[in-house]
């Protein structure tokens, strides 16, 4: 691990807002807020908003500058990418913003059933040969589902024509209500304050010229869900590694 990192987990390891479980400790001690996240940590009754691999945060920090009035809480594993976003909400001096580093498989031990109101999903990878790890995928769905509130939503943003077209599929498999939707965002006349906040790997897809995807809707109660049965053409421009990816958005 390289000393930058190092630099970063230990600076982390200082904020009061940061939260790094592994499973090990988890299994030692359980997680003491869990289900008193309102109460305890954030001092108030405002709704609590997940942004699910949220890299740097910049969602998670984005929309706490945007809506005082709830709380929202980044979650990723990768704690050099988290530390950007902990930095910023620190120095800004937010009070409604925490960060925690865990699997996203792991959710269902931080929060207890009804103790969250929304979920984002912010450009995830989208997995397109592995369906049970894709986070739009009906097995995560029931670890959301142990999550939400009874109208709990989830905001998938994207730029994958596999992810949308996917959870498109996923959602009318399960019949969840659409709130809204769009292929192409930016030029949809929906992108408000809310939706164009950017990420760091979204500003790279709008670089090379890609079409942003946003879907909301509804995660309601059910019994038995279904993964869709279909084929979906693979992202070509996916199949580079990252570094290229990155040369290509960069031009060089």
């Amino acid at each position: 691990m390289g000393k930058n990192k190092l630099a970063k987990f230990d600076d982390m390891a200082g904020y009061p807002h940061v939260f790094q479980y592994p499973f090990a400790r988890l299994q030692e001690e359980g997680f003491g807020l869990k289900g008193y996240w309102k109460e305890r940590f954030f001092k108030n009754t405002n709704p609590v908003v997940l942004e699910l691999g949220c890299g740097k945060g910049e969602y998670t920090v984005g929309l706490a500058r945007l809506f005082p009035d709830k709380n929202f809480i980044g979650v990723d594993i990768k704690g050099a990418r988290m530390w950007s976003g902990a930095k910023e909400s620190s120095e800004a001096g937010l009070t409604n913003v925490a960060f925690l580093r865990t699997h996203i498989e792991l959710i269902t031990h931080f929060f207890t059933p009804g103790e969250v109101a929304e979920i984002w999903i912010t450009f995830p990878d989208p997995q397109m040969k592995k369906a049970n790890k894709r986070l739009t995928s009906a097995c995560f769905m029931k670890l959301y589902r142990q999550l939400l509130s009874d109208e709990g939503i989830i905001h998938l943003k994207t730029d994958s024509h596999f992810m949308y077209t996917y959870t498109n599929e996923m959602i009318k498999a399960n019949r969840y209500p659409v709130l809204f939707r769009t292929d192409d965002l930016y030029h949809s006349g929906w992108a408000d304050d809310i939706l164009s906040i950017k990420t760091y790997y979204e500003q790279q897809w709008l670089e090379r010229g890609m079409n942003i995807k946003y879907i909301r809707f509804v995660c309601e109660e059910r019994g038995e869900l279904i993964e869709p049965d279909v084929e979906i053409a693979y992202d070509t421009y996916r199949s580079f590694n990252r570094s290229k990816r990155s040369a290509l958005a960069s031009g060089k």
